[in-house]
């Protein structure tokens, strides 16, 4: 897949099209802010197209081509969307650059969230400063809700604190008497994901837990970890990193002749894009936790919202492989953006935006599991309360159990 440095939901659309009624009625002005007209609602996000999270990129191609869907269909509320999509390489330097250039010189309304930790937190001060909402951010690290301090940065799906501590607490039931590996991606997510695994472990922490190793992002490989968190006697390996890196340690799991309790964390879950490269024979047993529907899966085939992504894939990212789910947080995303443009009707400004964002109630994506309960507030931005853990049987996902309430936990607002 080629790298990408722009694209628009607009593409293929003529600019005649949109030169028609851009003037603004005069009773509507107040209720538009930058990036809005009478036929246009201007969007900006910037995703890795090239460097060294790459396989991430489909997740901004699904932004596009979910607005593309949506424009075909008429817009909204007689508006059509113009999401601007920039290369950020998942560099923070980068994304601050790209960022800025869409707010500054392509004044957008505001910006789609876009994925990674890291990006998201270079940006989020200048968003923040400016008054442009940041919508449903994908990434689970607790600093992203913070509506006191951060009230324009409106993250979605559920914090990395509150999976660590959902593998806790299944260790805990599962292997009371188990000796842990920890490898973890030295950044906030990896941090996260591990201050969430110790308070589920509770007191027992720094007694089960008798290996802990990081690696950069920018490191080539970390097969040699692996063969440390072995050596360390762990029956019980959890890996907390991005998926170039869970499909090395898999692989070499396996040639270890190595067989723990093997446990990565969700956004290295994807079929497609990380267990085959691994290959499936070697990821048979892993564990992760999961609150997404499973596309390939045939228990799943009659779900609408299922029949409804495998259309619009088909018709508008037609490369795409379906087992890569790193595309649906991206249409989720999209979707859920769609909802609150919606609701805004011609009130187009920032602030009701914003309000509309962190009021969510009684709205689902289409591609979340049934039972899954989605609510915020603008004194808690956290919208997930629940989870399932799924293990992978060679083939798919099967879920373990039933829902896991995060409010029983009582690790949200850690």
């Amino acid at each position: 897949m080629k790298p990408i440095t722009r694209r628009s939901a607009l593409a293929g659309i003529g600019a005649a099209a949109f030169a028609l009624g851009h003037s603004r009625k005069s009773y509507a002005a107040k209720d538009y802010d930058v990036g809005v007209t009478d036929t246009e609602i201007k969007l900006g996000t910037t995703s890795p197209y090239s460097g060294p999270a790459s396989a991430y990129g489909v997740y901004g191609q699904a932004q596009t081509a979910y607005f593309e869907m949506v424009n075909d269909r008429g817009g909204i509320n007689g508006r059509k969307v113009n999401l601007i999509s920039l290369d950020n390489a998942f560099s923070p330097p980068k994304a601050v650059e790209q960022t800025r250039k869409l707010v500054e010189s392509e004044e957008v309304f505001a910006i789609a969230g876009f994925l990674g930790t890291p990006p998201n937190a270079a940006v989020s001060k200048y968003l923040n400063s400016k008054g442009v909402p940041s919508l449903f951010l994908t990434s689970g690290a607790v600093r992203f809700n913070d509506p006191k301090g951060f009230r324009w940065i409106v993250p979605f799906y559920p914090s990395y604190v509150s999976q660590g501590a959902v593998f806790g607490r299944q260790l805990l039931r599962t292997k009371p008497n188990g000796k842990i590996a920890v490898q973890y991606v030295n950044d906030d997510l990896g941090r996260d994901y591990l201050r969430g695994l110790k308070l589920g472990l509770g007191a027992r922490a720094s007694e089960m837990i008798v290996k802990e190793i990081s690696h950069e992002m920018t490191e080539p490989t970390i097969e040699n970890q692996i063969v440390e968190c072995k050596v360390s006697g762990a029956d019980v390996f959890v890996q907390l990193s991005a998926s170039k890196f869970a499909a090395q340690a898999i692989r070499k799991v396996a040639s270890l002749g190595w067989q723990p309790t093997f446990i990565i964390n969700s956004n290295s879950a994807s079929v497609g894009a990380t267990l085959v490269p691994a290959g499936l024979e070697n990821a048979k047993g892993l564990i992760t936790a999961r609150w997404e529907k499973t596309v390939t899966d045939p228990a799943e085939a009659d779900d609408d919202g299922v029949k409804g992504y495998k259309a619009f894939a088909q018709k508008y990212m037609p490369r795409l492989n379906l087992d890569d789910a790193t595309a649906i947080p991206g249409y989720n995303n999209a979707a859920a953006i769609e909802h609150v443009l919606k609701l805004c009707g011609d009130n187009l400004t920032r602030e009701n935006l914003l309000k509309h964002a962190t009021n969510l109630k009684g709205y689902t994506p289409p591609l979340i599991l049934n039972g899954v309960k989605i609510y915020n507030s603008p004194d808690n931005y956290d919208a997930f309360h629940n989870m399932q853990l799924a293990q992978f049987d060679g083939k798919q996902w099967v879920g373990i159990g039933e829902m896991i309430s995060l409010e029983d936990l009582k690790i949200l607002s850690e």
